[in-house]
């Protein structure tokens, strides 16, 4: 799969010491589209903004039974039709991380179910949402300068795995 982009710091507005090593972290992301093409978004209202759904790769899984894992648990489906669509990078000296994002395209298979979420999550506010594409891109427009560090990589993140899914 194709690095589509390395986002730093500097990328979003934030200027940490950076360190000496950084502690490695894999995640599986999608964009899901349902039977209307609308894509699903969490909105993590506790900070307002939003992400696509995907999280970390555990000790023992696959990249795809991961994101398999994750979008059942963080917005209760399943999928398939999964494509590959790139992988972005980030620095995030903060908090001495360098996550390797993996993220696909793929269609919902049956109905929109309940998520799952952990407690960290359901104390964020986690919600699911579903937008038509260009909706999606503009909600993600509209967050990438916020003040929440770690929120700040994630819009950036996602906006560009969103513009890369509509050039698909």
């Amino acid at each position: 799969m194709e690095v589509i982009k390395i986002i730093r710091d500097a990328d979003v507005g934030a200027n940490f010491p950076t360190p000496f090593i950084y502690r490695k972290r894999e995640a599986s992301r999608a964009i899901v589209f349902d039977k209307e093409s609308k894509v699903a978004l969490l909105h993590v209202t506790k900070n307002n903004y939003h992400k696509l759904p995907g999280g970390g790769i555990e000790a023992g899984e696959d990249i795809s039974t991961a994101l398999d894992r994750e979008v059942l648990e963080e917005i209760g489906c399943s999928i398939g039709n999964v494509r590959e669509l790139g992988i972005i990078e980030e620095y995030r000296d903060k908090f001495e991380l360098h996550q390797i994002s993996y993220c696909f395209l793929a269609d919902l298979v049956g109905e929109k179910g309940v998520p799952n979420l952990d407690e960290g999550e359901l104390a964020d506010g986690f919600e699911p949402v579903w937008m038509n594409l260009e909706d999606a891109i503009s909600t993600l427009e509209g967050e990438v300068g916020m003040a929440h560090y770690g929120a700040k990589f994630m819009c950036l993140r996602d906006l560009t795995f969103l513009k890369e899914a509509r050039k698909k």
